[in-house]
């Protein structure tokens, strides 16, 4: 019995030193900076590791970023440097005659055009403001818009005779009113909604080569209705600017006329040719 005993007392004792050497010889979890279960960064970092280990070769054809080169979920971001406020814009400034037009109209020197075909603006005149460029602000200015054919009753042999009873007895479409329109908007844009709500009868059509509208008929009065040479034409202060309708960017007080020409203009005193 006691033979039996010693043998049992000598297992006992070498299975004890056998658990000794294996925590003391380093291969406990705990020794290696994380224990069992723990998901520190210091043990995202272990696994990683371990993962790259057993990797083929093959494997190491790309970079292999570990996780522990990666940053924390839980760190902090940057804070990113703060801007400056962007400068409030002056009331009632339309950019219509200002540097920022002024350096959208590119010059060729060999034709003397800006690459939509425009002829240099006379001095002292606002340049164009494209239509994409336009920034439509809540500002609300006031214009005068009118409308007027008065010309075809110098011309009625000329008049296609189907349209002779659309042209009022003193020429008048639309008699000059106020309107309001907002920075940034057009002649185009002021026409556009003046016709709408005054139930008069607008077709336009898009030019890209002049980046702008092209106004076809006003009161079902169109091009060459009355003539080779007539069609619409406005003008703005008095002056017939050289460029479309939707690029001339309106500034408050602004008088505009719409006016149909039956000559070329020489009956409006807008002649281009």
């Amino acid at each position: 019995m006691a033979k039996y005993k010693n043998k049992l007392i000598a297992a006992v004792v070498i299975v004890a030193a056998l658990a000794a050497l294996f925590w003391w010889g380093g291969n406990a979890p705990g020794l290696q900076g994380w224990s069992v279960g723990d998901n520190s960064p210091t043990a995202r970092q272990y696994q990683a590791q371990s993962v790259v280990k057993d990797l083929p070769e093959a494997a190491f054809s790309k970079p292999v970023i570990s996780l522990a080169q990666q940053p924390d979920a839980e760190e902090e971001p940057t804070a990113e440097e703060p801007q400056e406020p962007a400068a409030e814009k002056p009331a009632g400034d339309n950019a219509a005659g200002n540097e920022a037009p002024a350096a959208q109209m590119e010059i060729n020197p060999e034709t003397g055009q800006d690459k939509y075909h425009t002829d240099p603006v006379p001095e002292g005149k606002p340049l164009p403001v494209e239509p994409q460029d336009a920034v439509i602000g809540e500002a609300a200015y006031s214009c005068t818009i009118s409308i007027s054919c008065a010309t075809i009753l110098d011309n009625l042999d000329w008049l296609n005779p189907e349209k002779t009873e659309l042209v009022p007895a003193d020429g008048v479409i639309l008699a000059a009113q106020t309107v309001t329109f907002y920075e940034g908007e057009s002649v185009f844009n002021v026409l556009q909604r003046t016709c709408k709500q005054q139930s008069i009868h607008m077709e336009y059509s898009n030019t890209p080569m002049y980046n702008s509208a092209y106004i076809e008929g006003i009161h079902n009065l169109y091009e060459f209705d009355c003539g080779e040479g007539s069609g619409w034409m406005y003008k703005v202060n008095g002056w017939f600017p050289n460029y479309g309708c939707s690029r001339y960017q309106l500034q408050d007080g602004d008088v505009i006329e719409w006016v149909f020409t039956c000559n070329y203009g020489d009956d409006v005193g807008g002649a281009f040719r």
